[in-house]
């Protein structure tokens, strides 16, 4: 590869590299609170959806009460994955989240499958949070871990773990310096 273009390509993955993560941020934030928002004010069209799974699966629980819950839960998980250093509280958040919303996949297959591995506009509304799951991921595994002030030989040790991942590929921290 020609020199002027390995600078461009490295240039390029610089500056993906300093967006990424208020981008996926910011991502996050829009879609849950935003999503959260719409179920709040009856603005939802995964209400029918909620509806439907509350009657099947917890009838016991009334559709105004828990789609306000829902609602706010959701707003929350954005508004914290858009402040710095609630990362660890949003990803918590969203795995008991995600599990709630994929249950019409299993509660609901007449609305969420039109066939074997053909999901309905419904299904591929629940399937995509497979791309949320991803990018969330992706987010937490940028944290650095928390340390602890009373063990520095903790903190040093995980220091040791960490790794680089650079153009030459994944290595230790230790060797890029």
């Amino acid at each position: 590869m020609p020199r002027a273009v390995r600078n461009i390509d490295v240039r390029i993955i610089k500056a993906l590299r300093r967006a990424a993560l208020p981008l996926a941020r910011g991502a996050l934030f829009i879609v849950y609170f935003w999503f959260g928002t719409l179920k709040l004010f009856g603005a939802s069209p995964a209400n029918p959806l909620i509806g439907e799974l509350l009657d099947r699966a917890m009838p016991f629980l009334s559709f105004d009460t828990f789609i306000i819950g829902f609602a706010i839960y959701e707003m929350l998980i954005g508004v914290f994955f858009l402040a710095p250093g609630f990362e660890r509280v949003a990803t918590a958040l969203l795995v008991p989240h995600l599990c709630v919303t994929a249950l019409p996949l299993v509660f609901l297959p007449s609305l969420t499958w039109a066939g074997l591995f053909v999901p309905t506009l419904e299904g591929q509304y629940i399937v995509k949070n497979l791309v949320i799951i991803a990018l969330a991921f992706g987010l937490a595994a940028q944290l650095r871990p928390v340390s602890s002030k009373k063990s520095p030989r903790a903190a040093a040790k995980l220091r040791k773990n960490e790794v680089s991942v650079s153009l030459r590929g994944i290595r230790p921290l230790a060797q890029n310096k």
